[in-house]
């Protein structure tokens, strides 16, 4: 039986730890940060059920990681990879064979290198099957808005990211014009003159003038905060928020009842699969990330297959040949932890045409 763990943190602050420990939800956000600064990482749970189609099991472990997003941002990266580090030995004493970073453990500091260097066990940011699943979600709902893919306009949003790069390059071969959006137009720059592909590559610095045309948005930064202006959004656009914590904020879906967001990267477990943790997703579905570290337990491939800041498109049609091996797939949508219904869907195309 393949065994595997994967490290989560709070996501949107440390009142996040209530959902395990619910006496906590009582004290003061500023108190619990400084409660987690010096707590040690734990297990939260056990995971049990992983099952491949081929009959393979697997067993794994949540291990929580104390940090919160603004944490990995403003403590020194030191004090946070040492916490990283100290959750994947956690993992390692428990019998896991391989570890997933999860959210900001896999992009803080080297992405993971730091981590895979201190451990004895495999390490994965699960980022190869997170740009697969973001890209193909995105078309999925793309063609549910009724939007012919081929002819699309496609912007990424974090486009010089590890994530973003391997975005703009598989989809640069399957649509017209890709907008890559970033921080440093240099970085942009160097990126869109190493595509290939048959789509027309623009770049810009400005969120809004790069999401106003756009018919998919694919957003992946690693901000703290909310990044997309929703007012720039074109009527009837799908936007994949694969980043978290989010990129698009709650106001976005209300303000904008044309606009189609979905949660990038939300995938069905195949077996029993039981997390006993509530990580806002419905029973037996688990981010790509979660996704990939499983797919390696079950194939008992304990190497460390995503690492550092450079994919590959090779290594993404690969973590996806293997994730359809097993039995792993596309979950239905979901928009700020809701189902995505056809009815919904639907609302969202008959707002479009009244725009």
């Amino acid at each position: 039986m393949g065994t595997f763990a994967f490290i989560i943190h709070p996501m949107s602050g440390a009142k996040d730890m209530a959902k395990k420990y619910p006496l906590l939800h009582f004290l003061p956000e500023a108190v619990l940060a400084q409660l987690l600064k010096r707590m040690s990482p734990k297990v939260v749970s056990e995971i049990t059920g992983v099952r491949s189609a081929t009959g393979a099991e697997a067993h794994g472990w949540f291990i929580g990681c104390p940090v919160t997003p603004r944490q990995f941002v403003e403590l020194p990266q030191e004090f946070v990879l040492a916490k990283v580090v100290a959750a994947a030995r956690v993992a390692q004493d428990l019998g896991a064979k391989v570890v997933g970073l999860g959210a900001m453990t896999s992009v803080v500091g080297d992405a993971g290198i730091t981590v895979d260097k201190s451990v004895d066990i495999a390490v994965t940011t699960g980022n190869s099957y997170t740009v697969w699943t973001a890209v193909e979600g995105a078309k999925k709902a793309a063609a549910l808005m009724g939007t012919d893919v081929s002819q699309a306009t496609v912007a990424v949003m974090g486009a010089t990211g590890s994530i973003g790069q391997v975005c703009v390059r598989l989809l640069a071969e399957q649509v017209p014009a890709v907008t890559l959006i970033g921080r440093s137009e240099p970085r942009l720059a160097e990126l869109a003159a190493s595509v290939d592909g048959k789509a027309e590559i623009t770049y810009t610095t400005d969120p809004a003038a790069g999401l106003r045309g756009a018919d998919i948005v694919i957003t992946v930064t690693s901000a703290v905060d909310t990044v997309v202006p929703g007012e720039a959004l074109k009527p009837g656009a799908v936007v994949c928020d694969v980043a978290r914590p989010r990129d698009v904020s709650k106001k976005v879906a209300k303000e904008r009842p044309d606009v189609l967001v979905i949660e990038g990267g939300a995938v069905e477990v195949p077996g029993d699969v039981d997390f006993h943790f509530n990580f806002g997703f419905p029973p037996k579905t688990a981010y790509a990330c979660m996704s990939e570290t499983m797919i390696l337990a079950l194939e008992e491939r304990y190497q460390s297959f995503t690492l550092g800041r450079d994919l590959s498109v090779e290594q993404v049609k690969e973590i996806a040949a293997l994730a359809e091996k097993h039995g792993f797939k596309l979950a239905g949508f979901r928009s700020f932890e809701r189902q995505v219904t056809e009815e919904y869907i639907e609302g969202v195309r008959r707002a479009a045409a009244r725009r």
